[in-house]
């Protein structure tokens, strides 16, 4: 699987590419995430799938009402009405060039989140999840269409993460699904300091 992760705004790319260095699984595309040849790009939705603000609404404008309209049906059939954090769901768009939206709330309802969330990291990796091990509505696996998904920044605009803050967290959950580095905490005092890390500014790597 190969992530692009795409910014209009350069603090964003920069923090992007300063967390993901040294992993080559991830490019950054400075521009917009329409000028990305991809499989799927992801909706750093809410709870309900109303897709009015922010990203949602120009993936409306891309791929029309209809994506919004088949996201709630998916969310209310499949999830009994409210696609909660650390969830993902993928529609059909309709459209060749970016076939697959994967709506991973960072919010119940639109709300700043600050700097003290973790929102970033389980949207991040309900996504990978979802890719790796989550199937189409129909039974399909999405690992056999999902080879190449392009992100924007996880509660970087309504939710006004700092940009910082959410390349941290999204490399931890890149680190945790995708490189395989997830261990299940021994303790809890390992739990809450691996919490704490994902949101502090401390520089330390998340270690298992």
């Amino acid at each position: 699987m190969k992530i692009v992760l795409a910014a209009m705004e350069n603090r964003l790319a920069d923090a992007w590419e300063k967390a993901f260095a040294d992993v080559g699984e991830v490019s950054i595309h400075r521009g917009s995430i329409f000028d990305v040849a991809c499989d799927a790009v992801v909706s750093p939705a809410n709870s309900y799938g109303f897709m009015d603000g922010g990203i949602d609404a120009l993936y409306v404008d891309r791929f029309g009402i209809e994506v919004q309209t088949r996201l709630r049906r998916l969310i209310l059939d499949r999830h009994h009405g409210e696609l909660l954090i650390g969830t993902a769901e993928v529609v059909e768009t309709g459209d060749a060039a970016q076939p697959y939206l994967i709506a991973a709330p960072t919010m119940r309802v639109p709300m700043v989140l600050g700097p003290e969330t973790i929102s970033p990291y389980l949207a991040t990796r309900a996504v990978l999840l979802l890719a790796r091990h989550g199937t189409l509505p129909g039974g399909e696996p999405l690992s056999d269409r999902l080879r190449t998904i392009a992100f924007p920044g996880m509660g970087t605009g309504v939710g006004r993460v700092p940009a910082e803050l959410c390349a941290r967290q999204m490399r931890a959950a890149v680190d945790d699904v995708l490189l395989d580095s997830y261990r299940m905490p021994k303790s809890w005092s390992e739990a809450s300091e691996r919490h704490q890390l994902l949101y502090t500014d401390s520089p330390t790597r998340l270690q298992y």
